[in-house]
């Protein structure tokens, strides 16, 4: 299991940095965004743009992978986001990795002036950018017309440092999605059950992952792939649970997921007066003897 973490972009970059070199002297497997024009309790407060964190973020750091969880449609075209992916892939050396979903009706759902999309004309309009946006991060040239998305010869060249592109790490949980995560997938992500924490009690979270991966190992087989293909990423901090409370409360609920097939889990770098807000040194002891402890 990899122990990964999310790092909002809510801080100046003299201070951000700081955070992001933090999180590579602790040993996180990677250190995520959220890609979002605002979010939730945050909207009133300072938050910068996903792709230009990144890539300071890259100019920061050595070896810690990096990537969004997750860009979505919501506000991005992918003719323009390939540009984006392939420069920060470029200036990390190849350290990146796109996480990636549907997007849903929060404030960047209508921040462009448009009407906040259907989960059925989401799901079509995530349908046909995922496969476009593969299509250019793997060509020097693209033309493709979409009901939603076209691209007239659009180049990309030199392409991605990592081949044949950047892995796509796909959030979903609805079967078209999961079908996406399949076909187009190096990783699939989930936050738990999309009611949200007040609606799964604790000792019901792990079952709702595990039905999850059910669907996903399904939609594998109907792809023709092999689910253990797949990373399967766990973010934290949706459900009721609280695994940054101690040591030993991560130890028992990564190794809960484990357990189920998780390959990687993902935790909210501590932020006060939020919900986020969890004891730092508790935080970064988790870092550096979590996964240790979970081993032994």
């Amino acid at each position: 299991m990899r122990l990964s973490t999310v790092i909002l972009p809510i801080h100046r970059w003299a201070e951000g940095q700081k955070i992001w070199r933090r999180a590579e002297e602790l040993g996180f497997h990677a250190a995520y965004t959220y890609d979002h024009l605002s979010w939730r309790s945050f909207r009133d407060e300072p938050w910068f743009g996903a792709v230009p964190t990144l890539t300071a973020a890259a100019a920061a750091t050595e070896r810690i992978r990096l990537g969004t969880l997750v860009t979505s449609p919501n506000f991005r075209h992918p003719v323009t986001l390939a540009k984006e992916v392939v420069t920060v892939d470029d200036v990390s050396g190849g350290r990146l990795t796109l996480g990636i979903g549907a997007g849903g009706v929060g404030f960047d759902a209508t921040a462009m002036g448009q009407e906040a999309w259907s989960p059925k004309e989401r799901a079509a309009r995530f349908g046909e950018f995922l496969p476009l946006l593969d299509k250019l991060l793997r060509q020097d040239a693209t033309t493709e017309q979409g009901t939603y998305y076209s691209a007239v010869e659009a180049r990309n060249i030199p392409g991605c440092v990592q081949r044949p592109r950047v892995p796509f790490y796909v959030a979903a949980t609805g079967p078209k999605g999961l079908r996406l995560a399949a076909e187009y997938g190096q990783g699939w992500v989930t936050y738990g059950d999309p009611r949200g924490p007040a609606d799964v009690p604790v000792e019901q979270a792990p079952e709702v992952i595990a039905k999850q991966l059910e669907k996903l190992t399904a939609a594998c087989e109907v792809a023709g792939r092999d689910v253990g293909e797949l990373e399967k990423v766990l973010l934290q901090g949706s459900t009721a649970e609280k695994p940054l409370d101690s040591l030993d409360a991560f130890v028992d609920w990564a190794g809960r997921y484990r357990e189920l097939g998780i390959t990687e889990v993902v935790i909210h770098w501590p932020v006060p007066d939020s919900i986020f807000a969890n004891d730092l040194a508790v935080f970064e002891r988790i870092a550096t003897e979590g996964l240790a402890q979970l081993e032994g």
